[in-house]
């Protein structure tokens, strides 16, 4: 099995990457989170690589860190989660909130991902209650390096806040971030989805 990758890389689109690797282009599939990481055509990657087996085909998923790849592990264990899905939902949410929201069973803020409805983010919930603590656990990632929130800090608002930014095409680190330090010097009663993408973006845009 491939476990990981490094090479040039040859093509790059929002959810495919092309890798040579002395010669042999590898194709992969992967999320936005991880496109946002990569460099440009030419440039060198390392990446972790998800081998999925079937009878019919051999495909590769590509993640920039490890903790991406553990939480995209963990969603194909979910009953009806495939890897298109799960790639889905790794551009929809960071790894950090998306463990949150399981965590606090946010059916809200996981329903708000493309392609998951309520039944879905239901079964997810259930199904993934108490085990993702080796992929929050993962240290050393941009993801996971966000300040913990101030008390009384809506942790939903700032979910809904990110992905509305990165719906709008911007890096979810960098939205991550930037609302990371809003929160931290507005009242927690002006905190709320909306406040915070329009600060969000006044930030991300000066």
């Amino acid at each position: 099995m491939i476990a990981r990758l490094q090479g040039e890389i040859w093509e790059k689109e929002f959810s495919r990457l092309v890798v040579n690797v002395h010669g042999v282009g590898y194709e992969l599939l992967i999320p936005m989170s991880t496109y946002d990481q990569l460099g440009g055509e030419g440039d060198n990657v390392d990446i972790y690589v998800y081998t999925q087996v079937r009878e019919d085909a051999i495909t590769l998923f590509g993640f920039a860190s490890i903790q991406e790849k553990r939480l995209f592990e963990a969603l194909l264990g979910v009953s009806g989660v495939g890897g298109k899905l799960a790639l889905s939902i790794l551009s929809g949410l960071p790894v950090d909130s998306f463990c949150r929201a399981v965590a606090e069973k946010n059916i809200a803020a996981l329903s708000k991902i493309s392609g998951i409805g309520k039944r879905t983010a239901e079964r997810i919930v259930v199904e993934l209650n108490g085990k993702l603590e080796a992929v929050s656990a993962v240290a050393g990632l941009p993801s996971s390096s966000a300040p913990k929130l101030p008390d009384g800090v809506d942790a939903n608002a700032i979910s809904d806040a990110v992905l509305a930014l990165v719906r709008l095409g911007y890096k979810q680190d960098a939205a991550t971030a930037a609302l990371h330090e809003i929160a931290a010097t507005v009242p927690p009663e002006e905190i709320n989805s909306s406040n915070l993408l329009r600060l969000g973006l006044q930030k991300l845009n000066s």
